[in-house]
């Protein structure tokens, strides 16, 4: 790597290698407007008869609680984008979803929304798409069971390939998709005045000279206006990465064609062991001119296809799968644990979900809480007690989490019990719990285990563990949250194991006992005496909870507690914000299975590691944030607004948040180019999390959230890294990225 971070600029002398003639390896790149307009025949379904349908548009019933409405729902020629009637004066970004953002398709009645208010329906007919982040589930009832069908499975398929997708191809769609809406004649021509508007829906100002005399070298034909090759020459200049390109032609040297071995010496500077044949191997994988992979070279677009996809991410990628050991005992690993599961929003007026289940297991959640009161008819409902929180039946939540919990992940989901209910709703529970669960519910030590530690999640795959009140056990203890004790019925205690709840006495017990403290109380115990929590977390389970003076459902920092060995460290997921960044970041690791194994430090019954002092090896994390791409535009209701973005880097680990920021860019969302190098100390890296942030600056006021990505300090990848980002509920602002290069030393 050129320097501290390397000034790239080519001229090195290089051996000369083989090249066909120069007209035959002429990049083999389809320009941005005919690859959009190309989708289908890429996707194989040009000819597909539920995809065709779905072009045709359906008038399909749109369910919402008390009231049904039908509506038109198209899919557009662009194979991406479904369009919907609003009777709402709504922007059109508002009547659209991109088929990248649902999360699933799912026949039938078999959402909540369905299952209360589609009754009228035939379940043939119905469907629910749900969506990735915090928006609602589209409940959706069609006039046939065919037509249902098309639209299921034509979602479906189209999901599918829009997985498959490079970043190039979701680029390619995002810049086609405002052709389209610039193109307000609809006669496929471009005026200037059009791309003028084009410009600023994608988030950039030019100056209207230099934007004038763009658009004048592209009008090839002298007519004022673009159309087809002159449109997509105007983007292909427009969407040009000259700092890609610099980092190009060093390795390339003059004749610009990347040979196996230059790739492999540019992945080598990039820290990675490449061997030859993984260059060769990468060649094949993202070279897009045939008669350049037969020769083992690589070209401009195959590298920049490179650099965009999973190899070319700062997350290492052997972390996407669940590479951790999982046979240690339970209280080794971190475990994503949700507050108030139930809850969609605010704990005081919220609405109680099933769906909120279902979304939090999505997102690799391994403890979910089951917040218990006395209902109607002798059955026991769910709600946040004493509010006007809407309630929902236990049983139906128990069904759900059956259903749902291991779709993502294989490993125990832990039932976090907060019982108030009297004794024969108690018993009722316990039914509920044996009959809908069945053997996946743990009543019982597994046979052969070591009594003198937890199991481990290997071993308890597929399982639930349900933690609350187990009778005849020392001060033994509901939740700690200020509600009164109450009597346990002992069919309830029987199903209680390994996650016993009792009060925390400052050392160690019985392993299948664990403690429960609020925010403030562990903060207390981790300044008090946390190398004596650090040893306790060694050995027992602990679940850290908000305080109840989070009407708003708000979230503490995670961060504190991670560094105490804290295991269950809950919050509360249907809030986003930084802290829910946190969370994402710290368990996307390990596969986003839900369990992180804790350092070594963390595991060891006499460690001497002190969270409030620490005494481990720093690192130095150089950062140089190089560029951005395709930011998303804050104010889509206001053609002029355009973000002025900077960028933060934060680390969040032991000590106080560090952090270092850019300076802004004026008027430009589309292309900004910083080229600064941040500088960070890194406390304890096997706990430290890397935050990207970037945001709009306004001298006026505070500045505005564009995006955001985190992830643990030992995922990073060292080299050239695309960083993608995520939205604040964390769903994704495809195609919007940071370019960087990424540096660690010792300190």
């Amino acid at each position: 790597m050129p320097g501290v971070f390397g000034t790239v600029c080519g001229g090195r002398k290089k051996k000369k290698k083989y090249k066909p003639e120069s007209e035959v390896l002429e990049q083999e790149v389809q320009p941005v407007s005919s690859q959009g307009l190309k989708t289908f025949k890429k996707m194989g379904l040009s000819g597909d008869d539920d995809v065709n349908a779905m072009l045709c548009g359906s008038n399909l019933w749109k369910i919402r609680p008390g009231w049904h409405a039908a509506r038109l729902y198209r899919l557009e020629s662009d194979g991406m984008t479904v369009w919907y009637e609003s009777q709402a004066k709504k922007a059109r970004s508002k009547q659209i979803f991109s088929v990248l953002h649902i999360e699933s398709v799912r026949e039938g009645h078999q959402s909540e929304g369905l299952q209360k208010y589609g009754r009228r329906f035939p379940e043939t007919c119905c469907f629910t798409i749900a969506f990735k982040g915090r928006r609602k589930n589209l409940d959706l009832a069609a006039s046939s069971e065919k037509e249902a069908l098309n639209w299921v499975q034509g979602l479906q398929k189209l999901m599918k390939r829009a997985e498959a997708m490079s970043q190039r191809e979701k680029l390619v769609h995002w810049i086609w998709d405002y052709l389209r809406q610039a193109d307000r004649d609809g006669d496929e021509k471009m005026t200037f005045q059009e791309v003028k508007d084009m410009l600023k829906m994608i988030n950039i100002d030019l100056n209207d000279i230099y934007a004038y005399n763009l658009f004048k070298a592209c009008d090839r034909s002298n007519t004022n206006t673009l159309e087809d090759h002159e449109i997509e020459e105007f983007c292909t200049k427009l969407m040009h990465r000259p700092e890609v390109e610099e980092i190009f032609h060093h390795y390339s040297g003059e004749d610009r064609v990347l040979s196996a071995e230059e790739l492999q010496e540019f992945l080598q500077a990039q820290g990675e062991d490449a061997t030859l044949e993984r260059a060769k191997e990468l060649i094949q994988k993202y070279e897009l001119n045939e008669t350049a992979k037969q020769h083992d070279l690589m070209m401009m677009e195959g590298f920049m296809m490179y650099l965009l996809s999973d190899d070319g991410d700062i997350f290492n990628q052997k972390h996407r799968m669940a590479y951790q050991d999982m046979t240690q005992p339970l209280c080794h690993y971190f475990i994503s644990s949700s507050h108030n599961t139930y809850l969609t929003n605010h704990q005081l007026v919220g609405e109680s979900s099933t769906e909120s289940y279902i979304r939090v297991f999505m997102e690799g959640c391994r403890c979910v809480e089951l917040d218990c009161w006395e209902g109607p008819s002798g059955e026991p409902v769910i709600y946040h007690g004493h509010t006007l929180t809407s309630k929902i039946l236990f049983k139906d939540v128990v069904t759900t989490i059956r259903d749902y919990a291991f779709k993502n992940s294989p490993y125990p989901v832990i039932l976090s019990l907060e019982n108030h209910c009297g004794l024969e709703q108690q018993v009722k529970m316990a039914n509920h719990l044996r009959e809908i669960l069945g053997d996946m519910l743990v009543t019982k030590p597994l046979p052969g285990a070591d009594t003198a530690r937890l199991p481990s999640p290997e071993a308890l795959k597929g399982k639930f563990l349900l933690k609350g009140k187990k009778l005849n056990n020392r001060k033994s203890v509901e939740e700690e949250e200020g509600k009164p004790r109450m009597d346990t019925a002992k069919e309830l205690s029987d199903l209680v194991v390994y996650c016993q709840t009792v009060e925390y006495r400052g050392q160690p017990g019985n392993v299948c006992e664990m403690s429960s403290f609020s925010e403030d109380k562990v903060r207390r115990l981790i300044k008090d005496s946390g190398i004596n929590l650090v040893r306790y977390n060694a050995r027992q389970l602990s679940r850290i909870y908000p305080d109840g003076l989070r009407a708003n459902s708000s979230n503490y920092c995670p961060q504190e507690m991670w560094n105490a060995g804290c295991q269950l460290v809950a919050l509360n997921f249907q809030t986003p914000g930084y802290t829910m960044d946190l969370n994402r970041g710290r368990f996307q690791d390990n596969g986003l299975c839900g369990y992180v194994l804790k350092p070594e430090f963390l595991r060891k019954e006499d460690s001497y590691f002190n969270p409030d002092s620490p005494s481990k090896e720093p690192k130095l994390l150089f950062v140089k944030v190089i560029s951005a791409q395709q930011l998303p535009k804050l104010n889509k209701e206001k053609p002029n607004s355009i973000v002025d973005p900077f960028v933060r880097v934060e680390i969040h680990g032991v000590g106080k948040k560090k952090e270092k920021e850019t300076k802004y860019i004026l008027n430009n969302g589309f292309n900004p180019y910083w080229n600064e190098i941040l500088q960070l100390e890194v406390q304890v890296p096997e706990l430290a999390l890397v935050r990207f942030v970037v945001e709009d600056y306004d001298k006026t006021s505070s500045n505005d959230f564009v995006g955001q990505y985190t992830l643990p300090f030992l995922s990073l990848k060292q080299g050239y890294r695309h960083v993608h980002l995520l939205s604040k509920d964390g769903a994704s602002l495809s195609p919007a990225t940071l370019f960087v290069q990424i540096r660690i030393e010792d300190l």
